[in-house]
């Protein structure tokens, strides 16, 4: 159905063809907010977004809900912490994708298991890259998805090059990869091992970028996979001039 109005929303002004007019107008909301803005009421919203300011109010609700906004005590809104993680995934991801999508699909291509290139977001781990494998029994987690540091392979590296004591964080700093079976999913295994950059400056030591993880359903797991997904990682992390 056409939406009418005789006073156009904002939204409305520039719909998406074949979207959806709810999606619209919650986005533009988020869009309202401009440089130098602190809390915005819901009456300063609606004005700018030209929607009525109960219908406002509803997609407010809905983007606090999904961690988008945040309403003070005031009763005033401002972006939420979704946002920000949306801007590091997007921030984090662009410079690596160029160089390590080509690897990660390479390494599915020949072990037919899923890769994931994992980088830490204050105490949890992102999934930042993803390449799937092609079998239907396989993890289930997607780009952007945060998972827990201290269970699987991924976090695990992750802790030990940050300089996490204890005995299996020296285990995985003096072999330089991690191998771990049901630590975060009964039945999978994870093999995981850091990916580094360069310093920047000549001599400077080469900084943590993240942990390239293969993940293996437990009957397919072979020991040529821990090579394989090491190499790959020693090769990213020189394509990211580490090497």
């Amino acid at each position: 159905m056409p939406r009418k109005s005789t006073n156009p929303s904002v939204a409305d002004e520039g719909a998406a063809p074949g979207g959806t007019a709810a999606v619209d107008r919650a986005l533009s909301l988020l869009s309202a907010f401009r440089p130098g803005d602190r809390a915005l009421g819901v009456t300063e919203l609606a004005e700018r977004t030209r929607l009525h300011k109960s219908t406002a109010l509803r997609l407010l609700n809905s983007l606090a809900h999904a961690g988008l906004l945040v309403r003070d005590e005031t009763g005033g809104w401002s972006p939420g912490p979704e946002i920000d993680r949306l801007a590091q995934v997007r921030a984090a991801a662009f410079p690596l994708e160029a160089v390590a999508l080509p690897l990660m699909r390479a390494l599915v291509a020949a072990t037919q298991e899923s890769v994931a290139l994992h980088v830490r977001s204050g105490a949890q781990r992102l999934c930042l890259l993803r390449v799937d494998s092609p079998h239907l029994l396989r993890d289930h987690v997607r780009a952007g998805d945060l998972l827990p540091l201290e269970r699987g392979a991924g976090g695990r590296v992750l802790l030990a090059f940050a300089g996490e004591p204890g005995a299996l964080h020296e285990q995985i700093r003096r072999e330089g990869y991690l191998l771990r079976t049901g630590d975060r999913v009964a039945g999978l295994t994870g093999i995981s091992a850091p990916v580094w950059r360069s310093g920047g400056a000549a001599g400077a030591a080469p900084v943590l970028v993240g942990a390239l993880t293969l993940t293996v359903p437990e009957p397919r797991m072979r020991p040529e996979l821990v090579g394989a997904l090491r190499e790959t990682a020693a090769r990213l992390s020189a394509a990211l001039g580490a090497g």
